[in-house]
C-alpha cells in the first residue's frame, strides 16, 4: 500500500493509503504503485485521481504543483488549484 499525502501551501487536503495514485506530470500521466522507484515530477494541469482498488478514492483538479514519491510514500503538493 502507498502512504498519500495531499496538501496545498495552506491546507492538508487528503491523507490516507491506497494502491494506486495517477496524477498529470508534465511529461504525461504518472501511475504509482506501491514499489516504485523515487521520483520527483512537476504536475501539468489535470486530476489527480486516489485509489484503493477498483474504487475512487479522491479526486483532485489541480493547476500545477509537485509529486514526490519516496518508500512508498507518495506526496502531491498542490502549488494551484484548479476551481473549474
Amino acid at each position: 500500500m502507498l502512504d498519500v499525502n495531499v496538501v496545498s501551501r495552506t491546507e492538508s487536503i487528503w491523507s490516507g493509503t491506497a494502491s494506486l495514485v495517477a496524477a498529470p506530470s508534465i511529461d504525461g500521466e504518472i501511475g504509482i504503485l506501491p514499489g516504485r522507484q523515487p521520483l520527483l515530477a512537476a504536475m501539468a494541469r489535470g486530476t489527480v485521481r486516489v485509489k484503493n482498488g477498483d474504487s475512487l478514492v479522491k479526486e483532485v483538479k489541480v493547476l500545477r504543483g509537485l509529486i514526490s514519491v519516496d518508500s512508498d510514500m507518495v506526496t502531491i503538493l498542490i502549488d494551484e488549484l484548479d476551481k473549474n
